[in-house]
């Protein structure tokens, strides 16, 4: 069980990354203060092999709507997913995938709403791009720096995911390593590196806590790694910049109070100083930010 005394020791091995602060920019004109005000980012999954069903749209005119009502509820940005990261999800082509986003994309930010797109696949990011979206989710790691020097091109932003693989759909186990959050820091200082090499400024790295590794399958085992690096995220911050996460669900412990979880681990994302919360339910976290921006 997680107690006082291993915050506290958490907080003594790594006190001098406690302080840092991370850069501060704008997207689509808005600027995000995130060294004092977290932000969120709203989830519209355009697949249905999602499993997180009240994300789900399938249709253009459900995903505009939802999209808004996100919006509404508190999200400063609405991710768009074109392709399931489950394990047995189907694949969509680079066609397919435009053929979802892209009337979505083009309405929300038509209606100034800030849109992310989720994908791994260059084609689908110069289409994006070019329709305007105003962030990158990327979920993979082949062809990087081709993708960087698109999204500065635009002025965008990245969220760069940690992947231990090409892409989120083509991993194994997950290497742990002697220490998971000093992996992930190297990896994510190595891409930064490149990244800015093209120009860009904008980025967010992303532990990548819901993605799918076989050895990761154990509930209790993926638990503890989620709450471990959600609490670890300070050290993360040392990079210079924000840290977006993607709030889990923890299905075999919360069953039908599911929509709860995501709520649950944004305590523990918030104590860590996460800057950009993913969720697919925005009031709920909204709630708790705005409960410990009081404490």
């Amino acid at each position: 069980m997680l107690k006082l005394e291993d915050l506290a020791e958490l907080a003594s091995q790594h006190h001098d990354a406690l302080k840092a602060r991370v850069v501060e920019f704008s997207i689509g004109g808005r600027h995000f203060p995130f060294n004092t005000h977290p932000a969120i980012m709203g989830v519209v999954n355009l697949s249905p092999d999602s499993w997180y069903r009240e994300s789900v749209c399938l249709s253009t005119e459900a995903a505009i709507e939802r999209g808004r009502v996100l919006h509404a509820q508190g999200a400063a940005i609405v991710d768009i997913g074109a392709e399931s990261t489950l394990a047995h999800a189907s694949r969509h082509d680079d066609t397919a995938q435009n053929n979802r986003l892209l009337p979505v994309l083009r309405e929300l930010r038509d209606t100034g709403i800030l849109t992310s797109v989720e994908t791994y696949q260059p084609a689908v990011v110069r289409a994006c791009l070019e329709a305007g979206a105003n962030v990158i989710n990327l979920t993979g790691t082949a062809e990087s720096m081709e993708i960087y020097q698109q999204i500065a091109a635009h002025d965008a932003a990245v969220i760069i995911c940690y992947v231990q693989g090409d892409n989120v759909r083509e991993v194994g186990d997950f290497d742990f390593g002697a220490d998971s959050t000093g992996m992930m820091r190297d990896y994510f200082s190595r891409q930064i590196d490149l990244a800015t090499k093209t120009g860009l400024t904008k980025i967010f790295i992303d532990p990548g806590l819901g993605f799918y590794y076989r050895n990761l399958q154990d509930s209790a085992l993926r638990v503890r790694h989620q709450m471990k690096v959600f609490l670890n995220t300070f050290r993360l911050r040392t990079l210079g910049f924000p840290v977006c996460h993607a709030l889990p669900h923890a299905f075999d412990y919360f069953r039908e109070e599911v929509r709860s979880a995501e709520g649950f681990f944004a305590v523990l994302a918030s104590m860590g100083r996460t800057d950009l919360f993913r969720t697919h339910e925005v009031p709920r976290v909204r709630a708790v930010l705005d409960t410990m921006n009081a404490f």
